[in-house]
């Protein structure tokens, strides 16, 4: 019976994908080198594991928005789904590597995305737990199949800089923001009655930059 390790050897940016995509680069390992696999229907869910890094005092402004204040901290600071993936590995004896899709939100409305973006530089500590079915190859009776159990897991300090990398790849120099229907309406009818050219030109005038309390007031009340 299959006995499979798994280790994550480093991490990169998809190129040319759909979506901003992340890669994993898993390796497998069978503690039966001779067993042959003929295949793994592999699940994997990723956990960002917040308490195991230090944060700035930049970072910790930035994330009040999922953690508090930093003196709450010490009851709010928990680790937090990133992701679930799932994959299919294809036939081996011994080990292989493969190369794990995870996809990466832009999207700032989702928790991951707001963490990820907080931080400035340094490392993500991430727990991969793995689960899924193995189909092998038994010399007595054939093919046969086992369970992958969810003790299987990896810790993996993903540098932030690579998050950052995919991000830039595939929005450099942008952001993504959701807002309602009603909300969209109305910043476009703004934009429109005041001839602004851009989004971006719109929401500075919005945001008042460089401007006193009272013209910020005067903007957000003709929006």
């Amino acid at each position: 019976m299959p006995d499979l390790n798994f280790s994550v050897e480093g991490a990169e940016t998809a190129l040319h994908a759909a979506a901003p995509l992340l890669l994993l680069k898993v390796r497998i390992t069978n503690a039966l080198p001779e067993e042959e696999i003929r295949s793994i229907i592999l699940q994997c869910q990723i956990q960002i594991e917040s308490p195991r890094r230090r944060y700035t005092p930049e970072e910790q402004a930035r994330l009040r928005d999922l953690f508090g204040e930093p003196e709450q901290w010490p009851q709010t600071l928990r680790s937090h789904l990133w992701t679930h993936v799932n994959t299919n590995v294809g036939p081996f004896s011994g080990a292989t590597t493969i190369d794990l899709h995870v996809p990466c939100s832009f999207d700032f409305n989702v928790a991951a995305t707001k963490y990820f973006h907080a931080l400035e530089s340094g490392e993500v500590p991430l727990c991969l737990q793995f689960s899924g079915t193995i189909f092998y190859e038994s010399e007595e009776s054939g093919l046969r199949i086992a369970q992958v159990p969810w003790s299987k897991e990896v810790h993996y300090r993903l540098p932030v800089a690579v998050w950052k990398g995919v991000i830039d790849e595939y929005y450099p120099n942008c952001a993504w923001l959701t807002v309602g229907r009603d909300v969209f309406d109305r910043l476009h009818d703004y934009k429109t009655r005041n001839g602004i050219p851009t989004w971006d030109q719109a929401l500075e005038q919005l945001l008042g930059s460089g401007s006193g309390t009272k013209e910020k007031a005067a903007s957000h009340n003709e929006l």
